[in-house]
């Protein structure tokens, strides 16, 4: 931090030395290892890089030679030496270490910023460097570097020789304690600024119970490297949930669940309306959403934020839950539930769409299509499902529907795909959501082989690669060699 906080100039062994004396000079010993101090200690770290003392220079032979093997990007510093010094801070705190923006906006306001949210604007609007993300460096190269021994040359001598065969005994690295602070949203932070994750509150009745959450927090620091956070972290939630201890802590677009049983940490998007799953299907909400209907047009309880519960009308257990304002939500899998659309073989598009609440039509097409569906790997804030064609399947086929799925990610990536929806459900390809046309091989009751394809409203599809082929209200019916290449287009 305190090296892409250091103006960029100069060479970067020399600025890498500098930054690793500056750590050093503002080390306060075990005062350091709680949360406050590590905080304290932060803002002398900053502000020494901000206006870094020509003196730092002088005598800077040891921590030269304590460099390490491998240096930083020097890609990522040319870029953060273009912004102004405090811009340059507010992009290290929240693109390079991590931190959420409040905990960004109190740094600044440490560090005597008169307009936080100007300054952090102006770091969100700094184009981000073609460059790899900043590495950690090894524990054990961040033992301080000193001037002078504070001991007799001989003594140094003998305590030297005892660390080493000490460490070479027992073969563990240097010990560090491993600490990450909790920081919660104030109450109403959400109805004085913008409506972000960053300003949902902590709640449940263990929010206040420090042992608990602290627990908690030690866990999330400890855990293995690349499920690990430090630094600050957003507690979401603490309390009991049917009975059993759960805490939910933020870290980016991360989130970790923690229980007395362990840890599991999983991708939470940065949705801020999202409901949060907790366990035995109650979810966590928005603090602005307080009015949740169940499908009868019933009040869904809700308690501190959280509901009571709603499982899916389904066998699979995914599917819609409840109604929440103007949208559907539903359980697709993941840690967060998911605004479900739907769209008749009716449905010409054209404008902006709108999430709306799904009706008994759209709420029956979704119980059957979330349970056919594969698992998402990755949170999903909105899903689209399209029956763009509608009718009977030839010789002697039964009705079918043919739909294209749209999900949107929560990191605002989107895939679509078709499938099929008869007696054997089947995928047939990607499509696409303003202009679908999807085909397949598909065999007949009297085991005959024909190759189907259909078009969404006002579109025709047209197949290249089989034989007589003939189309009959935007159902295309041909028959070939079976699973022939076909080129399938929509005119």
């Amino acid at each position: 931090m305190a090296y892409f906080v250091l103006p960029g100039t100069g060479k970067r062994i020399y600025r890498l030395a500098v930054a690793r004396r500056i750590v050093d000079a503002t080390a306060r010993g075990p005062r350091d290892r709680s949360p406050a101090g590590l905080a304290r200690r932060r803002t002398r770290v900053l502000r020494r890089a901000l206006r870094p003392s020509r003196r730092l220079h002088i005598g800077l032979g040891p921590w030269l030679r304590a460099l390490p093997a491998r240096l930083p990007d020097p890609a990522l510093t040319a870029a953060l030496a273009k912004l102004d010094p405090y811009v340059r801070v507010a992009y290290v705190l929240r693109h390079v270490e991590g931190l959420p923006g409040y905990a960004v906006h109190d740094q600044l306001v440490e560090l005597g910023v008169r307009d936080p949210r100007k300054v952090m604007r102006a770091a969100d609007a700094a184009p981000p460097p073609a460059v790899r993300r900043p590495e950690r460096f090894e524990t054990a190269m961040l033992r301080p570097v000193r001037n002078r021994s504070v001991l007799p040359l001989a003594a140094a001598a003998v305590l030297t020789a005892v660390l080493v065969t000490a460490l070479v005994m027992t073969e563990r690295p240097d010990p560090r304690v491993p600490h990450l602070r909790l920081v919660s949203a104030a109450p109403g932070a959400w109805a004085h600024g913008a409506r972000t994750l960053d300003a949902w509150p902590a709640r449940g009745d263990l929010a206040r119970d420090r042992a608990f959450t602290g627990r908690a927090a030690e866990a999330w620091a400890s855990a293995p490297p690349g499920g690990r956070a430090d630094g600050t972290a957003q507690l979401l939630y603490a309390g009991r949930v049917d009975g059993t201890l759960l805490a939910l802590m933020r870290h980016g677009d991360r989130m970790a669940r923690y229980t007395p049983e362990g840890l599991k940490v999983v991708g939470l998007g940065k949705d801020p309306s999202a409901p949060i799953a907790l366990d035995g299907g109650r979810y966590l909400l928005a603090p602005w959403d307080t009015h949740a209907e169940t499908f009868t047009g019933d009040r869904l309880a809700i308690s501190h934020g959280v509901t009571a519960p709603a499982q899916a009308d389904t066998e699979c257990g995914r599917g819609p839950l409840f109604h929440l304002g103007s949208r559907t939500f539903g359980h697709l899998a993941g840690p967060r539930a998911t605004v479900l659309t739907y769209h008749s073989p009716a449905y010409r598009p054209g404008g902006e769409e709108r999430p709306a609440r799904l009706g008994k039509e759209g709420r029956k097409f979704w119980n059957h299509l979330a349970c056919v569906t594969s698992r998402p790997d990755r949170p999903v804030s909105e899903a689209m499902a399209w029956n763009f064609w509608s009718g009977d399947l030839p010789a002697g086929g039964e009705s079918a529907d043919w739909v294209c799925t749209r999900l949107t990610y929560a990191d605002g990536a989107t895939t679509a795909d078709a499938m099929l929806l008869e007696a054997r459900d089947r995928a047939t390809g990607g499509c696409d959501a303003r202009r679908p046309v999807s085909g397949t091989w598909w065999q007949a009751p009297n085991d005959r082989w024909y190759y189907l394809a259909a078009a969404g409203p006002g579109l025709v599809p047209h197949a290249e690669g089989v034989h007589r082929s003939r189309t009959r209200k935007r159902l295309l019916t041909a028959t070939g060699t079976r699973n022939a290449p076909v080129e399938l287009t929509a005119r």
